[in-house]
């Protein structure tokens, strides 16, 4: 069997009520990727502004040593959720299908409620962008029934790791 390849990955948290003290979901993810075998190599908590979050993420998709970038909040209807017009413009690439199959997978956990979801992901200089929900049951859903397959080199048919390695250095 292949050996696992470890990814380094940044997780940022869009929140306008919560410290990085309070952030039940981006510890989650972070506690997630580790188990995982990955390296967390950044992380902010910054509030639901547009600018603010493409000026971190912009930053982040230009780091040769970030492959995976997790948001969590902003995905919503509510107030001044906003990742979705923030981060698409960003993307070279959407992953489509991630959305849809997180909106997917929530069905067997919330029902109808899921079709609130704007969860989201897209490639930008061989770096994974995947938006989150802010809730710590949508981050554990993603990433258990998505993003850990999808970020193990060992997952076949096929997984995201090869085209975020290619070109860009695995540890920073």
């Amino acid at each position: 069997m292949t050996e696992a390849v470890s990814l380094n990955i940044a997780v940022l948290t869009l929140s306008d009520s919560r410290t990085l003290a309070e952030d039940r979901s981006g510890d989650t993810l972070v506690a997630l990727l580790e188990a995982a075998g990955h390296k967390l190599v950044s992380r902010e908590l910054i509030p639901d502004d547009v600018y603010k979050m493409r000026a971190v993420v912009s930053e982040w998709i230009a780091d040769v040593g970030i492959q995976v970038i997790l948001t969590t909040g902003g995905t919503g209807f509510s107030g001044r959720d906003s990742t979705p017009e923030a981060l698409r413009p960003l993307f070279d690439t959407e992953i489509e299908g991630f959305g849809e199959l997180f909106r997917q997978v929530s069905w067997q956990e919330i029902g109808s409620s899921t079709v609130q979801s704007r969860c989201l992901a897209g490639l930008a200089n061989r770096t994974a962008i995947f938006c989150l929900p802010g809730s710590t049951g949508a981050c554990k859903t993603a990433w258990n029934a998505i993003l850990l397959e999808q970020l193990d080199s060992r997952h076949r048919p096929c997984n995201f790791v090869g085209i975020l390695l290619n070109g860009k250095q695995l540890h920073s």
